[in-house]
């Protein structure tokens, strides 16, 4: 993606259901766990770079010894700065006792992280400082095993403040105003709940306190906490938790905007943000690995049972769409059909911007998450050229020569890779986005393949902010001298903020709502903006079931075309010489892509939720009162 839009979080967490001495025997290493959690979270590396952390459980200890394990970093490489502190703590306890070297038992007892059970967490900060106090996992701790709560997870919650306010009328005094702490506590009061009631049963039945603590762990229900706590989310998740004693779950949002996947056998459960991280690391095929249904919770108690239990009633299914054209790695073979077909599908609008001159046009691309869909608008653009071929082939087959017959077969889709990124120069940039100069040499271009009488197309995956386009992609791309820019988006025109994980919180930042704004101005429509703001004004004091996003009206007046060739004049300049045109994805077509995933409210504000209207209006309100906040 050309625009620095945050990433998706993501989530590993691995149950090991045999003794670690099993692991030992049949894979060389007690150290197994550690060393497959590092694959679940290096393979998600994509899904966030601002910090990681890990977390793991030992079962069965005795009192006084340590069976929480807890590492965090927010360094630039975090997950290598984090395995890297985990493997000098285990060699510094292998070289200072040799004698723990093929002894699991040992092992387990005097070396931290090792254990049965493990949690880590890649995030993309898209609220507050990039601190070590914000990454996950987020540890709730007590003297009771079973009330040690961890938590991590691929979040945002449209209602944090009534959250926060639940949490207050229960008497607790949250630290802090975010989802993440709150959605914590929350879980950690029925909790605390749940095992005050099961103690004074276990009490009753005359055991101590001690000969209590197995039966309390047991009995625990899982589900019924959730249920409690998550009575009033509001908002995208997938939460992955464990607790002191060992019990685990993994709980998705009932409308399954957040992913989740998992795989189970005799050895392990486990879970991750995406299908193919579990395939490679575990060496399983596609079908074996599930997809956690929305509104249900994963839950692996400490004795091993494995379950699936429905915590809030399903709402219709809107999987973020965004993670099949940008946020998931591209391994996954469904993805890598649909980003093909969002490539395949636009190029009708394609050739129509260059009057279907495929001999006189290069097709390239961003790099290089839109490298697929470049792969499936290029074999179109080829099937096309070849129904061109042929027919021409059939119209004139009594006079051709065999000369001009090869001539004909031998033309082919010019592709070219004429952007390269400078990853370097990229990174340094990023400390100080004001230096325009250099932003605008974010790219490198490729000379010499390039004619003055040809079309350059360039596919990118979506157009969010338009900063780069401007500042630096078209300023690049001109330097070729094509007679015509067609920058191409596989996505549709985003046009309202998220608020369920990606970092767009603002409809200001947004090119497509500062386009529709010049057009309003351009058309004397302007009123319609005091007219919407008027009527998200009057919603401050409705319940979020009764909200209507007004904000569509804004750009009820334009067509799709008309919004594109707004945002293509502002992202063009006196300055540059060849005609730009903008094509965007439709809606329609994204959804033929990606059927099983229809979330879709970035582009149609169609909100799966009902925090999600009252977000985009506040959005609204505070583009409207020149207020540079977030809506959530």
């Amino acid at each position: 993606m050309s625009d620095n839009l945050k990433h998706e979080c993501g989530i590993a967490l691995l149950r090991l259901k045999k003794p670690l001495q099993y692991y030992k025997d049949k894979y060389g290493t007690a150290f197994y766990g550690i060393q497959k959690m590092y694959l679940l979270m290096e393979k998600q590396h994509n899904r966030g770079q601002d910090g990681a952390g890990f977390a793991s459980i030992k079962f069965d200890v005795e009192p006084g010894q340590r069976y929480i394990s807890r590492v965090r970093s927010n360094q630039a490489q975090p997950i290598q700065d984090i395995f890297a502190q985990i493997n000098e703590r285990i060699n510094e306890e292998l070289s200072t006792h040799p004698e723990y070297q093929d002894n699991v038992a040992l092992q387990k007892e005097h070396i931290p992280y090792i254990g049965e059970l493990f949690l880590g967490h890649v995030r993309y900060g898209t609220f507050g400082k990039n601190s070590i106090e914000s990454v996950h996992p987020f540890l709730r701790q007590n003297n009771w095993m079973h009330r040690n709560l961890i938590v991590a997870g691929n979040f945002n919650m449209t209602n944090v403040k009534e959250l926060f306010d639940n949490l207050v009328e229960l008497g607790q005094h949250p630290k802090e105003l975010a989802d993440t702490v709150t959605v914590m506590e929350k879980i950690g009061h029925f909790l605390d709940d749940e095992v005050t009631d099961l103690y004074q049963e276990c009490k009753n039945n005359g055991l101590s306190k001690r000969e209590a603590s197995p039966v309390i762990a047991e009995k625990l229900d899982i589900a019924k906490i959730l249920r409690k706590a998550s009575k009033n989310w509001d908002g995208g998740f997938a939460m992955a938790s464990l607790l002191g004693h060992g019990d685990a779950f993994v709980f998705r949002d009932p409308a399954g905007i957040r992913p989740v996947f998992f795989y189970e056998d005799e050895e392990i459960v486990v879970v991750a943000s995406e299908r193919p991280v579990i395939q490679t690391v575990f060496n399983v095929p596609f079908e074996k690995v599930q997809e956690l249904d929305p509104g249900k919770a994963l839950i692996v108690k400490k004795n091993g049972d494995f379950s699936i239990e429905e915590i809030l009633e399903p709402l219709e299914k809107k999987a973020c769409s965004f993670e099949r054209i940008y946020f998931s790695r591209g391994s996954d073979a469904e993805i890598y059909k649909e980003r093909k077909m969002l490539g395949k599908l636009i190029l009708p609008a394609v050739l129509d911007s260059i009057e279907s001159d495929t001999d006189n046009t290069v097709f390239s691309y961003i790099p290089n998450t839109a490298e697929t869909s470049f792969y499936g608008m290029v074999e179109a653009a080829q099937d096309f050229l070849n129904q061109r071929k042929n027919k021409f082939i059939l119209d004139n087959r009594k006079t051709l020569t065999k000369e001009k017959l090869e001539e004909i077969l031998s033309v082919k889709i010019r592709t070219e890779k004429v952007a390269i990124k400078d990853a370097k120069l990229r990174t340094f940039i990023t400390e100080d986005s004001s230096r325009d100069d250099l932003v605008a040499h974010v790219y490198d271009v490729t000379y010499g393949v390039i004619k003055p009488s040809d079309n350059l197309v360039i596919i990118d995956d979506s157009i969010v902010r338009g900063t780069t386009l401007k500042k630096s992609i078209i300023r690049m791309m001109d330097r070729l001298n094509p007679k015509r820019i067609v920058i191409v988006s596989s996505a549709p025109q985003i046009r309202y903020p998220d608020c369920y994980g990606i970092d767009m919180a603002k409809l200001e930042g947004l090119v497509a709502f500062r386009a529709v704004l010049e057009l309003l101005k351009d058309t004397n429509q302007y009123h319609l903006v005091d007219n919407v703001y008027k009527k998200c004004k009057q919603q401050e004091k409705y319940k979020d079931g009764e909200i209507v996003n007004y904000v569509k009206e804004i750009y009820a007046p334009f067509t799709n075309q008309e919004i594109s060739d707004k945002i293509a004049i502002m992202l063009s300049s006196s300055d540059i010489k060849a005609e730009i045109k903008i094509i965007f994805q439709t809606v329609e077509n994204l959804h033929v892509a990606c059927p099983n995933h229809l979330g879709d409210w970035y582009f149609t504000g169609n909100y799966p939720t009902p925090g999600g209207n009252r977000v985009v209006n506040r959005a609204f309100m505070n583009f409207y009162e020149g207020k540079d906040a977030r809506a959530y």
